[in-house]
């Protein structure tokens, strides 16, 4: 298993130079069956990253440009009157793909946004009364610009909770841009699908079946305790964080060949997990963070 997920990571370095970490958690996500928020500024390689996730994963894929004009059925379709039949007849819209990249989600007006709640929690679109299924898997991943930008529109905390995880690339090292500089542009990669479906699936339920040692779970439990008694937080951890950050550390402990999760695995993943869910800003969350991980104790 962890040689195929190795696999991965080498492909996807051709066309985002030195963020394994990053790319790490990308792949975690999906291997949890989470939706994946990437926030950053224009030009740091956030949809670059998602097509590239897409391919190797060998996925359908749909990029909507959010926008602040842009309606709700522009995303989850409509219905059409048929005049050869005499009935509406549902048309999907593109949310209806295995991988959907909701590119600048911020940007759209807050009714757009939630759109995507539906789709995002049940795996399905109701209109006018009927349910439609989507493609299985369905991953959402969006990309949004910091907020302090104009035209830009907050993520309602219900949303943002349907996220699995929020990463940040960051500027590249001087090594990695020198490569753009030079036109050794990762764009221009050719990836391939170099993982079945099936296998994927085998992934998702292998992870799912990977237990966790009492002190680890109870580590979890502290950490989340924190953010709901020290008073600290507006929006502390709720239940669906505390599941996320189990499966997120079992997939985390994968990634890197092993069967049993540590201490360290929680803490690779709890800021992907928990910075978005407590309104933490991306450049601040893992100062504050660590102040969490020195006043909730490893207890071995």
């Amino acid at each position: 298993m962890n040689t195929k997920i190795n696999t991965l990571l080498e492909a996807l370095s051709t066309v985002i130079y030195d963020k394994q970490p990053q790319v790490k958690l990308a792949i975690c996500s999906l291997l949890c069956k989470g939706h994946l928020l990437i926030e950053d500024l224009p030009g740091m390689g956030k949809t670059t990253l998602s097509h590239g996730l897409a391919e190797v994963l060998g996925l359908t894929y749909q990029r909507v440009q959010f926008t602040s004009d842009l309606l709700p059925a522009d995303i989850t379709g409509s219905t059409i009157f048929n005049t050869d039949k005499q009935s509406f007849v549902f048309h999907e819209g593109p949310v209806f793909t295995q991988v959907l990249l909701a590119d600048e989600i911020n940007r759209a007006s807050p009714k757009t946004q939630s759109a995507l709640l539906e789709a995002m929690e049940e795996r399905q679109v109701t209109m006018d009364g009927q349910s439609h299924s989507l493609p299985e898997p369905f991953f959402v991943i969006a990309t949004q610009n910091p907020l302090h930008q104009s035209g830009t529109h907050p993520l309602p905390e219900s949303q943002l909770d349907r996220f699995f995880m929020r990463v940040s690339l960051g500027y590249p090292s001087k090594e990695a841009e020198k490569k753009l500089i030079l036109g050794e542009h990762g764009r221009k990669a050719n990836l391939t699908q170099l993982m079945k479906l099936n296998t994927l699936s085998e992934l998702q339920l292998a992870i799912e079946e990977m237990e966790i040692k009492e002190q680890v779970v109870q580590y979890i439990l502290d950490l989340v305790s924190f953010t709901r008694e020290s008073g600290l937080f507006k929006d502390p951890l709720s239940p669906r964080a505390s599941i996320a950050i189990g499966t997120a550390s079992k997939a985390w402990a994968m990634i890197h060949g092993r069967d049993y999760v540590t201490h360290d695995d929680v803490q690779a993943v709890f800021p992907a997990i928990a910075g978005h869910r407590l309104n933490l800003d991306a450049t601040e969350q893992f100062r504050i963070i660590d102040d969490i991980y020195a006043q909730v104790p490893v207890q071995m």
